[in-house]
């Protein structure tokens, strides 16, 4: 039961982000937010790529490359979602990737996908469209933004399947650094809500928002790799999913919202193929990984 408790506290934990994402939207900027996780995610995986005796990774392989930029692309979108829509909404797009690695495998790895893997991305669509039609009537941006960073999750863990001879620890390194010039970047390239100077002073209770952020989200991945490691890693990746339902609470509980039966379904109609993409043993025709991509981007 050790890896399904840990993959279950490890789903609360990114939803408990979520929240602290959620609620620091008033007082900073997505991308502050966003660099909070990466700058304690590249200090950690510093420490224990110098405890292990790993050597870093720079330029080579070109594959590195596009698990970073893929990745670093996943964090802006998911982080922006996170405070553009309610949490539980933002959890379920963002957890869409398995059946985006389904569809990209073709192109990236040559494996054609079978007839069942259309109709659940079909399925994953119209669940999309059913929970985000009033976000989309007012011209709410966090829809588009989620669903992207599903798609660029899935690249990235397509890139860390292909990764196999490298150091894990090196890999988020080098991502954490990339994502963190991405944002950083991005303070300059997209019109921010609140000035910058007040943000990185630090403030008030800014820095406790933050901070949990980056706390929760490194106890998060630390169990989801425990998880994994330990347990039959499409049956630990279920229960992973269970993150959205913590998500539900807290939007429940702590903003009090009502949820539409339109949302519950489409919520619904997403995390269903979801779990039917990690559960399957092969998701395409010819010979590919047996075991599906979990890790977190």
């Amino acid at each position: 039961m050790r890896p399904y408790l840990q993959m279950l506290v490890s789903a609360m934990s990114f939803a408990v982000m979520g929240a602290f994402a959620h609620g620091a939207r008033g007082m900073c900027d997505w991308q502050v937010i966003a660099l909070s996780r990466s700058l304690l995610a590249v200090m950690l995986a510093a420490l224990l790529a110098f405890a292990s005796g790993a050597s870093l990774v720079y330029f080579r392989p070109r594959t590195l490359w596009m698990r970073s930029i893929a990745g670093s692309i996943s964090v802006m979108c998911n982080f922006y979602a996170l405070t553009a829509l309610p949490i539980a909404d933002a959890l379920t797009l963002s957890n869409m990737y398995p059946i985006w690695i389904a569809v990209l495998s073709w192109p990236l790895l040559g494996e054609v996908p079978e007839r069942e893997v259309w109709f659940g991305v079909v399925c994953g669509m119209a669940g999309v469209v059913l929970m985000q039609q009033p976000y989309l009537a007012e011209g709410n941006m966090g829809t588009v933004a989620a669903t992207l960073g599903s798609v660029t999750s899935a690249i990235a863990l397509i890139g860390l399947h292909r990764l196999k001879g490298i150091d894990p620890n090196a890999i988020v390194v080098h991502f954490s650094v990339i994502s963190i010039l991405f944002l950083l970047g991005s303070l300059f390239v997209w019109p921010t809500a609140h000035e910058l100077g007040p943000q990185l002073s630090l403030s008030g209770t800014l820095p406790f928002f933050l901070l949990a952020v980056g706390v929760f989200a490194t106890i998060g991945q630390l169990l989801l790799t425990r998880a994994l490691a330990s347990g039959v890693p499409a049956r630990v990746a279920i229960v992973g999913l269970s993150q959205v339902a913590f998500a539900v609470v807290l939007d429940i509980v702590v903003w009090g919202r009502q949820f539409e039966p339109q949302t519950l379904l489409g919520m619904f109609l997403v995390l269903v193929p979801t779990a039917w993409f990690i559960l399957r043993p092969k998701g395409v025709k010819s010979s590919g990984p047996s075991q599906p991509l979990t890790e977190e981007a």
